[in-house]
């Protein structure tokens, strides 16, 4: 997840200002992931016991909190549009509930999660601490996973999370994915419309055609 800011946004606001602005906005967005993934461990933690695979979806939300709070710091996009994109497509998977149930075999709902949990620590690992949720300016990547898709990271999320929701198969869950993939896609247009005025990106583009699904999107 490479992203770069739309410098309009802040264009016309004296650089101190600016400055101070994206400090208040990183802090925001770092508390509230991290209140909010608490709030998500307090309810998965527990239910490892019964069906140590949640242990998975775990793993995945504590690296992705873990990565945003120690990130380099970096412009970041003000719109509120940007921000609600991002942060319901961060966020709203914290939101699942442990239920059982599975509709498959477990083992293949465990091998669906531990793909998708190796093809975003694959992107992670790339990424480093230029990871972030809202659109910033961290530079483009190009090498592993970033030559296969644009968005790797998303890709493996959504593996996972296919994989949790068959495992633990609800209403709820159904609907609280379908909401974050939603996000999702709204967040990837909006962080392409981003890149794309850096030529570098563009470049990236023509090179790397797919998005999430190589031959689908």
């Amino acid at each position: 997840m490479a992203t770069i800011l739309d410098t309009t946004e802040l264009a016309a606001a004296p650089p101190r200002k600016r400055f101070q602005e994206t400090l208040v906005f990183d802090l925001c967005e770092r508390v509230f992931l991290l209140l909010l993934f608490i709030w998500f461990a307090s309810r998965v933690l527990p239910s490892v016991a019964g069906q140590p695979y949640n242990m998975l979806i775990l793993v995945s939300e504590t690296l992705t909190a873990f990565l945003v709070l120690v990130r380099r710091p970096g412009p970041m996009a003000t719109s509120a549009y940007a921000w609600t994109v991002a942060v319901v497509g961060t966020c709203a998977p914290l939101l699942v509930l442990p239920h059982g149930g599975s509709l498959v075999p477990i083992e293949a709902a465990a091998m669906l999660m531990l793909f998708g949990l190796f093809l975003s620590l694959a992107a992670k690992a790339f990424l480093r601490r230029s990871f972030g949720i809202v659109a910033a300016c961290r530079g483009v990547r190009r090498g592993g996973v970033y030559r296969l898709v644009r968005h790797p990271m998303y890709s493996g999320y959504v593996v996972t999370q296919a994989g949790f929701l068959l495992l633990n198969p609800s209403f709820w869950n159904a609907i609280v994915y379908a909401v974050a993939w939603l996000a999702m896609l709204l967040r990837i247009e909006e962080e392409e419309k981003f890149l794309s005025r850096d030529p570098a990106y563009r470049d990236y583009q023509a090179d790397v055609r797919w998005r999430l699904v190589p031959g689908i999107y």
